[in-house]
């Protein structure tokens, strides 16, 4: 008689070869699949000892509560402001997610946000695409060469972020609350404002959750300038929107590149309209090749834990 598989509940989508490698190795349950929580809990709640979820998932405590032999989540996703934390740490269960295998793809996509603002590349496109270009010449972006580049958040993305910065021949400067990192040469802000007004591009890359909610604001926004940009591949929570979105009208900035939004997928109507507003739908970890390694992490922490008793990437509760 062969072994009864590891019962584990997927809380959604999630990458193919992921649910190959699960559905192969073990017992999975689809939360998407389950029309009636409590019924399917009352039968299999007690048998699921893992949940598979991602940072844009996240976790509910109600379902939790019904899976009493829970005894790790794996979160496909660095962020993992989406799962209650002080929760699972009460119940003494595990939590991973997928740090560094996306670090090179969502400073990339910071910087092209920076670039498609900064050169105003999309609507640059929207005018060869309306055919206005034979009417006459399209308007100048602004250089980054030369330019200071603020960084909120000078963790090991923020880190990436910057080296590629430094290779366009930018300035280098970050925010971080208390003393400055010992291991870099970039300028430390201990006051964000004063980071915001020094800076030509603000990047913000800091974690989501109550300690950054809103963390940028009206007042920071206001000492960026008009003649700056916020770049946010953060989380849409670090953004006060409503703030942004009067400072974009009043033209109390330059313009903003917007990965992430407080809302997703809606976007306020406002920023719809606006030329220097470059959107894109929460891509920043979007390439085959980083949502392959993202998927083999999850995976590797999953086969981890069951089989020796250890994460690859555990978070410290």
């Amino acid at each position: 008689m062969s072994e009864k598989k590891t019962d584990i509940l997927v809380w959604g989508q999630m990458h193919a070869s992921l649910m190959q490698n699960l559905e192969r190795d073990y017992s999975v349950h689809k939360l998407a699949d389950i029309n009636d929580i409590e019924a399917w809990a009352d039968q299999h709640g007690t048998q699921v000892r893992g949940v598979v979820t991602s940072g844009v998932f996240g976790t509910d405590n109600a379902i939790l509560d019904r899976l009493p032999n829970l005894e790790v989540v794996n979160s496909f996703g660095v962020g993992y402001d989406a799962v209650d934390t002080q929760y699972l740490s009460r119940r003494g269960i595990k939590l991973s997610n997928t740090p560094d295998v996306l670090n090179n793809a969502v400073a990339e996509t910071a910087m092209a946000l920076m670039l498609c603002v900064s050169r105003r590349i999309s609507e640059a496109e929207r005018f060869v695409r309306a055919g206005q270009w034979p009417n006459g010449k399209f308007p100048l972006g602004n250089d980054l060469c030369g330019k200071t580049c603020g960084i909120v958040g000078l963790g090991k993305i923020g880190k990436t972020i910057a080296k590629r910065a430094a290779a366009f021949e930018m300035n280098i400067a970050y925010f971080r609350r208390g003393r400055p990192y010992d291991d870099v040469s970039y300028r430390h802000y201990g006051d964000l404002r004063e980071l915001a007004q020094d800076s030509d591009y603000l990047i913000v890359i800091v974690p989501g959750g109550p300690d950054t909610q809103h963390l940028i604001d009206a007042d920071v926004l206001r000492a960026l300038g008009p003649k700056s940009f916020l770049i946010n591949v953060a989380r849409g929570t670090v953004v006060d929107e409503k703030a942004l979105v009067a400072s974009l009208l009043a033209s109390e900035i330059a313009g903003a590149g917007l990965d992430v939004f407080d809302d997703e997928p809606n976007v306020p109507a406002e920023l719809l309209k606006l030329d220097n507003v470059v959107l894109t739908p929460h891509i920043g970890s979007g390439t085959y090749e980083t949502r392959q390694a993202m998927a083999d992490l999850v995976f590797a922490n999953v086969k981890g834990y069951f089989e020796k008793g250890t994460l690859v990437t555990p978070v410290e509760l």
